[in-house]
């Protein structure tokens, strides 16, 4: 079967050839219906190295997943073959206490895990290939009514990262408050989406990109400023002085991160999602009294089942750019570009 692997650090993917997986006692095979390509992968062609990452090449990219159930091995339950499922990526032990919750980002025994603190498309075969086989059963969510697979892929990732953000600061985002989404790329645009669906918060967009800010407003955001000098007092201005309650920085860099911290308000919380590598200087005069700062990795199990729900009743939904498998290679090409607007999604099979 065709899949798109990275052989090595620091270097384009390939297009290849390599045996089908077959499944073992709890595993099961997923026919890929949608991949979608994340901007993070990007950062593994280009930007590590060996020893960086607790794992790596070579391996199949891919780890926003969802496709029908190809194959299932002993002693698996409560699945079928056909049936469409998307794919949890974070894989870890499944025994320790975050992963009995379902929260596999944070496994605390990674020793046990199929590849510490990774999974499919993250140091073992993804979804950007025909065929995927998924460790264990417990990794596939099945899709509700009206959600197809190429929908769903994006979702697994592109929104649930978004989703646990935002979903800690809910207590933070009632009415009368004000929320921003710093970046309106794959995740941004669902960010917005999700605050529009889930609070009451009064929405501000900020991006570079008159088409992002374009899409933002398209998603629900109530405001879409660029990126410029003056964006921190406009948000001032926009609160009456006081600053945003919650930050959501899809960037990361240096200046983004500067954005954010002049935005803010007291008691706030500001979010980085975005993997840009910018710092934060802290000190008790840099930042305002009681902004909580904190980074997120993707988000749980249960959260990702939520996020489908959100999708399947039509309150979410990424905007997508589908390519055959056979130009996979083209897809990280534009995205690299920044010509995409939202998600870039592999589709190696339809039904």
């Amino acid at each position: 079967m065709k899949a798109l692997r990275l052989t090595q650090w620091k270097s384009e993917p390939v297009l290849t050839d390599v045996p089908e997986p077959h499944p073992g006692p709890g595993e099961a095979v997923v026919r890929i219906g949608g991949a979608g390509a994340c901007h993070s992968d990007l950062h593994l062609m280009h930007d590590f190295g060996p020893g960086q990452l607790p794992w790596g090449p070579p391996f199949t990219l891919g780890h926003e997943n969802a496709g029908w159930i190809h194959e299932l091995g002993p002693g698996t339950s409560g699945l079928e073959i056909g049936q469409a499922v998307a794919v949890y990526g974070p894989w870890g032990c499944g025994t320790c206490a975050r992963c009995r919750l379902g929260i596999e980002t944070y496994c605390e025994n990674p020793a046990q895990a199929p590849v510490p603190s990774g999974g499919g498309g993250l140091g073992l075969d993804g979804g950007a290939a025909e065929l995927m086989l998924v460790p264990s059963t417990r990794h596939l969510v099945p899709l509700p009514d009206g959600l197809d697979p190429a929908t769903a892929a994006p979702l697994t990732d592109a929104a649930l990262t978004p989703y646990h953000a935002i979903r800690r600061s809910w207590p933070k985002l009632a009415p009368g408050t004000t929320a921003v989404v710093i970046g309106i790329g794959g995740l941004g645009h669902l960010a917005v989406q999700i605050l529009r669906a889930t609070t009451a918060t009064r929405i501000v967009a900020v991006d570079t990109r008159k088409d992002a800010l374009t899409l933002a407003e398209e998603s629900g955001a109530d405001h879409a400023l660029p990126a410029e000098a003056e964006t921190s007092q406009k948000i001032r201005d926009l609160t009456g002085g006081k600053g945003a309650d919650a930050i959501f920085d899809c960037v990361g860099n240096d200046r983004t991160l500067a954005l954010a911290a002049e935005s803010a308000r007291t008691l706030g919380d500001l979010t980085i999602i975005g993997l840009g590598g910018g710092t934060l200087p802290i000190g008790f005069f840099t930042l305002p009294y009681e902004l909580s700062v904190q980074t997120t990795y993707w988000g749980s199990r249960p959260e990702l089942i939520e996020v489908l729900d959100l999708a399947a009743r039509g309150h979410l939904r990424a905007a997508t750019t589908t390519f055959p498998l056979d130009e996979a290679i083209e897809a990280y090409h534009r995205l690299e570009a920044g010509d995409l607007t939202g998600r870039a999604v592999i589709v190696p099979s339809r039904m």
